[in-house]
Parts: C-alpha cells; sequence; structure tokens
C-alpha cells in the first residue's frame, strides 16, 4: 500500500493528508485579486494543509487572512522556487485550490505553523503580479464544486481497497483524512486516492482540474488496476 505523498519545505512546509470540507465559496465571496502561496505540489479539494511559514510575506498573507476571514490560493509551481526574492519570476497552473486556515501556532517569534484545509477550486485569469512585499496575486474566478455521484459497480474495489487502506493508517497511527469519510461519493474517493498515491505533479493537477468525478475516479480505478493495487 502506499504512503502519504513527503511533504515539500519552503517559505513554509506542506502537506500530509486531507479533510473533507463543505465551504460554498463564491466568485462574489473570493479576494480578488487573490493571495497566492505557490508551491511544488498539488492541493487537492477537501484535503488538510500544514505549513510552516517564516518568510514575511507569508506571515503578511496569514495576517490578512485572519484579519478578513479570507482563504489564499494554492497553485502548483511548474518553474520557479517556493521562496525567492522579489523580483524571481515563477510559472505555475491555472487551476488551483483554495485553503482555509483553520489553526495558527505561533512556535517561536517570527515562525507560524498552519493547520488549514482545502476547500474549492479556482482558476487564475492572467499571470500573477507580485506585490512591493514579495507577494504574489491574481484575479480569478471559482470553480464549482464536483457534483456527489455513488460510485459505480465498476469502481467498487476502488472504493474498498480505499477503505482498507484507511484501516492500514489508523492501525499504525495515522489519521489519513478527516471524517467523515464519504466512501458513497465518487469524488470525494478520487481524490483522496490522488493525495494518497505517488502520482507526478501533473497526472495529479490534471485530475483535480476534471469537472466529472465519475470520471476522475474511473481514471484513478484505472491506475489502481495497473500498478495491481485493486484486482477484480
Amino acid at each position: 500500500m502506499s504512503t502519504l505523498p513527503p511533504s515539500r519545505a519552503q517559505g513554509a512546509a506542506p502537506p500530509q493528508s486531507g479533510a473533507e470540507t463543505n465551504d460554498a465559496a463564491t466568485a462574489s465571496q473570493l479576494p480578488n485579486p487573490l493571495p497566492l502561496f505557490p508551491l511544488r505540489m498539488v492541493l487537492v479539494p477537501g484535503a488538510l494543509l500544514h505549513l510552516k511559514v517564516f518568510e514575511a510575506r507569508y506571515l503578511d498573507l496569514v495576517s490578512q487572512c485572519l484579519r478578513n476571514d479570507e482563504p489564499f490560493g494554492v497553485l502548483c509551481l511548474r518553474e520557479g522556487a517556493e521562496a525567492g526574492s522579489l523580483g524571481a519570476q515563477i510559472d505555475v497552473e491555472e487551476v488551483g485550490t483554495l485553503a482555509h486556515i483553520d489553526e495558527v501556532d505561533a512556535e517561536q517569534p517570527g515562525i507560524l505553523r498552519l493547520r488549514c484545509h482545502a476547500g474549492q477550486r479556482f482558476k487564475r485569469l492572467a499571470a500573477p503580479i507580485q506585490q512591493s512585499n514579495g507577494l504574489w496575486t491574481a484575479p480569478v474566478q471559482s470553480v464549482p464544486e464536483d457534483a456527489v455521484r455513488q460510485p459505480g459497480p465498476a469502481v467498487q474495489a476502488a472504493v474498498a481497497a480505499l477503505a482498507d487502506a484507511i484501516q492500514q493508517l489508523q492501525a499504525q497511527d495515522q489519521q489519513p483524512f478527516a471524517p467523515p469519510y464519504r466512501l458513497d461519493d465518487a469524488g470525494w474517493v478520487a481524490n483522496r486516492w490522488c493525495e494518497l498515491l505517488p502520482l507526478p505533479s501533473a497526472a495529479r493537477q490534471k485530475l483535480m482540474e476534471l469537472q466529472d468525478p465519475t470520471l476522475r475516479l474511473s481514471l484513478v480505478d484505472a491506475y489502481l488496476r495497473d500498478k495491481k493495487i485493486v484486482v477484480g
């Protein structure tokens, strides 16, 4: 069974497992332009995100989000550094995911540990612009949330394998995802597999962007069968 993908450090240090969210963020509720946190990973809706923040621009970002009770956007870096100087160039994906701050812990002066949950997807409408403090922002629009679809008979082995993976990880004192476990929701099951599987970032990004959760789970199921993780 594959373990969770490793976290990557930066002006922050990222994720672990997943949690479902019912945030109903709409275009009118999104900060526009949206403050961005580019990372070399794909944040999947419903996931948990743990960050260790120490760069001044991201400390400013946290203060802004807490003050205005707003999320920030996570976009996967295609090129460029997670932690970089003012004027550095980056290339990021067009579709990302909102991150909502749940907990903040100031472990020492100038360093914050954040626990966030991933909400709705968004699409940037233009290239990110770097502000005077180094923070990236971009105009965005929200992407519709997955429709709730029951997993069909053809993918039940993938559903059962995820339930088994959850039990195995819990037996190792790991809490892979925040309850409730929505094993009757094709999008939720597909997204959790996207977290667990050691997929290339480009493949994970394409799956995250798919509007059809049934198709997303079908593609995940095909991968699981190809890797002999599920049979039958």
